[in-house]
């Protein structure tokens, strides 16, 4: 029987989630609160519209031709893993069309617990490339930001990189949360001990999904909070070497 994914939205022609043009499946349901989050109205895992493995990737062979060399799917939420047999339902039948693979995923559900590390090292096996978001080195400040621990996180950095698997690393920069010079020099000394990033992006904060929680019926937490100067982005990027991943 097959497995049901719970979707909340797809884009026919991504160009910011992974190498070229890609169909994006956004899922539904995320544990993490981010305070920053711009897809609030993502979280709740019982909402979204119920569709197969082969009705998802149907609809994406349509465009296909645009795809390029380099294009793809590319899966994002929401947080993919929370739904990891549907992602190994669809990614088996995506790679079986010559498909290239993308999640993007914060890793909150990361653990080596059976059965699920099973599942993901078979998953991990049909994914060309992980987008990974790290919200925030430091423990409790990553803590207080999202609601949830970071050490599991880390770990999955940790093993995806182990298996040799490339990875693209985000960092949102949010002005008095995850903008600290000591955090972000933190970042860069663990991605230093990696050797599979290929990419390192700051992604600075922005405050366009506020109205997402107003709609929801919650306090957006970062009233007030304004996206950060360019000065700022730059003095980011240039502690984390975006320019070229590990030796950037």
């Amino acid at each position: 029987m097959a497995v049901m994914g719970r979707i909340h939205s797809t884009e026919s022609f991504g160009s910011v989630d992974g190498p070229g043009v890609r169909f994006v499946v956004f899922v539904q349901g995320c544990r993490m609160r981010c305070r920053f989050c711009h897809n609030a109205d993502t979280w709740d895992e019982r909402s979204g519209t119920g569709r197969t493995a082969d009705e998802v990737l149907s609809q994406a062979l349509r465009y296909r031709p645009y795809w390029g060399k380099n294009g793809g799917i590319t899966i994002s939420g929401g947080e993919p893993l929370l739904q990891i047999d549907f992602l190994l339902e669809l990614f088996q039948k995506a790679k079986d069309q010559g498909v290239h693979t993308v999640i993007d995923t914060a890793g909150e559900p990361f653990t080596k617990e059976e059965p699920w590390f099973s599942k993901f090292k078979a998953l991990a096996e049909m994914t060309d490339l992980f987008l990974v978001d790290i919200k925030q080195m430091d423990p409790e400040k990553h803590r207080k930001l999202t609601g949830r621990p970071n050490d599991n996180i880390l770990e999955m950095i940790r093993y995806l990189d182990g298996v040799g698997k490339p990875m693209w690393i985000r960092q949102v920069l949010v002005p008095g949360w995850t903008d600290s010079p000591e955090d972000l020099r933190r970042e860069r000394a663990f991605l230093d001990t990696l050797h599979n990033v290929e990419r390192v992006e700051v992604l600075p904060y922005h405050t366009m999904g506020a109205y997402k929680w107003e709609k929801l019926g919650l306090t957006y937490p970062l009233t007030g909070v304004e996206s950060p100067a360019a000065a700022g982005v730059k003095a980011a990027e240039e502690i984390l070497k975006t320019a070229g991943g590990r030796k950037g």
